[in-house]
């Protein structure tokens, strides 16, 4: 477990931060920003769930098990695999979690309409921070892929994020299915 006496150290005030195995990086390096794009993908589902309670609560515990699974990812993404032996068993993100995203969108999924147009982020006030958070996430996961063509990134890790942007875009479709409906895109409209 994790037992934070102190918030601040000073020894980030080089610009530096440390990785869970030691090695410091500057605070600009792609892993660093890639674990700190998950962490903004969290919190904006942290907005999101403010809303989510009221408008479904099945929803809602679904997206407290992804915030979860995001410091899984944060943990398992500051802890690089360079095949050296750990003192530790690193948290590293597990295909379950990966399979379980994936029937929680086939159970959401299973009650909408197909879709006829793209949809306008919008609708009810958590749909309308889910999509917000999917767009950080697809951030998150380019950042990510990008990392994987020169370091080592897990391969469940690559599939989480990649369903979690699916996961969020159809939770909003979901929270909208049950108001107001999608606002959809009308190509031209404004010309």
């Amino acid at each position: 477990m994790v037992k934070l006496n102190r918030i601040y150290t000073r020894t980030g005030d080089d610009g530096t931060t440390g990785l869970t195995t030691g090695p410091r990086r500057p605070k600009f390096d792609l892993r660093v920003a890639a674990y700190g794009t998950v962490d903004e993908t969290n919190a904006c589902i942290g907005m999101a769930r403010l809303h989510a309670a009221a408008e479904d609560a099945a929803v809602d515990a679904m997206l407290g098990r992804i915030s979860n699974d995001l410091f899984d990812l944060g943990a398992d993404l500051s802890t690089p695999d360079t095949g050296t032996k750990l003192a530790f068993e690193p948290l590293r993100i597990a295909q379950i979690q990966v399979d379980r995203v994936e029937a929680e969108i086939d159970q959401l999924n299973a009650t909408l309409e197909p879709l006829r147009s793209f949809v306008l982020p919008g609708g009810t006030p958590a749909a309308t921070h889910l999509h917000l958070a999917r767009t950080v996430s697809r951030r998150a996961e380019r950042l990510m892929v990008e990392l994987a063509q020169g370091e080592a990134v897990a391969g469940p890790a690559l599939k989480y994020i990649n369903r979690l942007s699916d996961f969020l875009f159809v939770a909003s479709r979901f929270l909208n299915a049950k108001a107001r409906g999608d606002v959809l895109w009308v190509p031209g409209q404004n010309r």
